[in-house]
């Protein structure tokens, strides 16, 4: 009698919800936003990386390793910014070559998000004044004129 019970409730909820797993545990998401949700009541998953708790005003966000912003500087660009420490305002480019940052009146930090490569801050001699590997940020000293972007 209870094994015929088992089956009858197994088979209602599969017909009702469709799984007897708990919604967060598709194998899709991020191993983090799982547990997050099996610990913190009332969330949601929003994607495979990001769960949140309307009623807590609560977001986890677990970053793809495949993003490389740095900051306010966008995956796959560089920037100039007129603040140290990525602050104040942004100038940002997407071709790599040599760019000129005549558009600020000062550049007192630079964001490489690329995946790879160098991006120099560099006065008009042509001087290096600061360098960003990829996914770093570094702040300058000095007149910056131009970006050389490095492969």
């Amino acid at each position: 009698m209870k094994t015929k019970l088992l089956v009858t409730l197994a088979a209602t909820a599969l017909l009702v919800g469709g799984s007897l797993a708990p919604a967060h545990a598709d194998e899709s998401l991020h191993p983090d936003v799982v547990y997050a949700l099996e610990h913190v009541p009332g969330g949601v998953a929003v994607d495979a990386h990001t769960a949140e708790w309307p009623d807590l005003g609560m977001q986890l966000t677990v970053p793809s390793p495949y993003q490389r912003a740095v900051g306010s500087c966008a995956t796959g660009q560089y920037c100039a910014y007129s603040e140290p420490n990525r602050g104040g305002t942004r100038l940002s480019f997407s071709v790599c070559s040599i760019v000129s940052t005549a558009g600020l009146s000062t550049v007192r930090s630079i964001a490489n998000a690329r995946s790879s490569g160098t991006v120099q801050a560099r006065n008009a001699a042509s001087t290096v004044l600061a360098s960003a590997g990829a996914g770093v940020t570094a702040n300058v000293v000095g007149a910056v004129t131009n970006l050389r972007c490095l492969f």
